[in-house]
């Protein structure tokens, strides 16, 4: 990295996954860590003790002392968090998705404009070693097919289930809905869903097939109600194949010859794909404050709002679809579920 001093940082919601933001911004050459906040105070002190962080018991005065935040609270409640801070001149990466409504994000995006800020989004596949490969590769791009399955996340004392306060669309599928619209240039046509909820009061599994204006398609399935996490990533293009399994970091190339397919296997180089992630941010916040221009980190909050856009229409055409053949569903214990 650049010759940049420390930025100081903080964090704001140190659960599943805040956890792991405090934890590399202290390991990070390039960030000062100020502190810590989370509502749970149990939490936060229990985070701060194990990396030995300071716990602030009030977020404004957390964000006061920080040049940049990572807010990593609960998707319902990323607008709430985030405003605040933008409003304060604060840089801000906030997790995926960028907000639970589109007329928070266009907010939260209109401030950070308003308040010559960064402000970066979440979506850590784009950081994934085998999106690496792929974007080097988009320009064919004809037909896209992504499988993201995961368990049913655990329960929580006092909280919902992770992930849970939004549809699986939300939690798990738009991270694909990001990559596809990374790889394909074009605006989305039409597109045809089915999605259900199974354990949760909204849906637990989704299937979308998009269209998109130049002729390309993409069908993205996702599922907080499985049994075997898989998360896998193919692409078809004029002249070729290419299978990435994103969670193994180890892929496949099929390309037509003159003779006929010739196979090459991609060993992909293992990383930390939040710890990039992070260090992208940081990168982003330094090189504007050094030169008074905005420097987008690699996925903007213009960016992470393209993708909810499309996450709320594809939600919303669940919905309608159940209830045009009048769908009804009940949401059921996890041990109701057999298979």
């Amino acid at each position: 990295m650049e010759n940049f001093s420390k930025l100081k940082v903080g964090v704001i919601g140190v659960g599943a996954l805040g956890r792991h933001h405090a934890r590399l911004y202290a390991q990070s050459p390039n960030a000062e860590v100020v502190g810590i906040y989370d509502v749970t105070r149990e939490t936060a002190d229990r985070v701060g003790a194990e990396f030995n962080l300071k716990v602030f018991q009030d977020w404004e005065q957390l964000a006061e002392q920080c040049d940049a935040l990572s807010v990593a609270v609960p998707a319902t409640y990323h607008a709430n968090a985030t405003l605040p801070l933008l409003e304060m001149g604060k840089h801000v990466l906030v997790e995926k998705p960028i907000a639970s409504s589109i007329a928070e994000a266009e907010a939260m995006v209109a401030s950070a404009a308003k308040n010559h800020v960064v402000f970066g989004v979440g979506h850590v596949e784009r950081f994934n070693p085998a999106m690496d490969f792929l974007e080097k590769y988009h320009a064919a791009t004809r037909f896209i097919e992504a499988h993201r399955l995961a368990q049913y996340p655990p329960p929580r004392v006092g909280a919902p289930r992770r992930g849970t306060e939004v549809s699986v669309v939300l939690d798990l599928m738009i991270h694909d809905i990001d990559l596809v619209l990374t790889m394909v240039k074009s605006e989305v046509e039409r597109f045809d869903v089915v999605g259900i909820p199974v354990l949760s009061d909204t849906e637990d599994i989704v299937n979308a097939r998009i269209k998109f204006v130049n002729g390309s398609c993409a069908s993205l399935t996702a599922s907080r109600v499985s049994q075997e996490p898989l998360r896998r990533f193919r692409v078809f293009q004029d002249d070729c194949y290419i299978s990435m399994d994103y969670g193994k970091h180890f892929g496949m190339v099929l390309k037509r010859n003159r003779i006929g397919l010739a196979r090459k296997d991609v060993d992909l180089d293992d990383k930390n794909a939040l710890a990039a992630e992070l260090e992208d941010f940081i990168l982003a916040v330094n090189r504007t404050r050094v030169t008074g221009e905005i420097h987008q980190p690699k996925v903007s909050g213009e960016q992470g709002l393209r993708a909810l856009r499309l996450a709320v229409a594809i939600e919303t055409e669940a919905r309608r679809y159940n209830q045009q053949y009048g769908f009804k569903f009940a949401p059921r214990t996890p041990g109701e579920l057999n298979d």
